[in-house]
């Protein structure tokens, strides 16, 4: 698990004028990035779906699930990322989704994020054997 934080700015991607930055804990054992709930609503962010989660505790959970606009300190670009309603005064994660989405990996000795090649697969041509 990479156990160190990074700034990131959330914001609402239908408002960008709506936004926050905050010290998340990168957190390579999370799915999902998770935000308190009171934050996301106060820049409008709405659910759109729920999830059934397993906490690091073992406790299950249903948790609400919105979509966000992240952008990481030190990674070029914004990308909307799956977000996911925490409790009010929960950690704030961001987890192993977003890190896909932005094409970044853990560097645990370094604390950093570091860009990594995406590997696309494919499939044979149809024509291939004579067809």
């Amino acid at each position: 698990m990479g156990m160190f934080r990074i700034d990131v700015t959330v914001s609402n991607p239908k408002d960008l004028g709506r936004s926050f930055m905050e010290k998340f804990w990168v957190d390579t054992a999370a799915l999902y990035t998770f935000v308190p709930e009171d934050h996301l609503e106060a820049i409008g962010i709405e659910p759109i779906h729920s999830r059934d989660l397993i906490l690091a505790d073992g406790r299950r959970e249903r948790r609400l699930l919105g979509e966000a606009l992240l952008s990481i300190q030190g990674i070029d670009g914004r990308i909307t990322c799956p977000v996911i309603f925490a409790p009010k005064g929960y950690l704030y994660l961001l987890g192993v989704t977003a890190l896909e989405n932005f094409g970044v990996e853990v560097d645990p000795i370094g604390k950093s994020l570091k860009p990594i090649f995406a590997i696309i697969g494919g499939c044979i041509s149809s024509t291939l054997g004579g067809e």
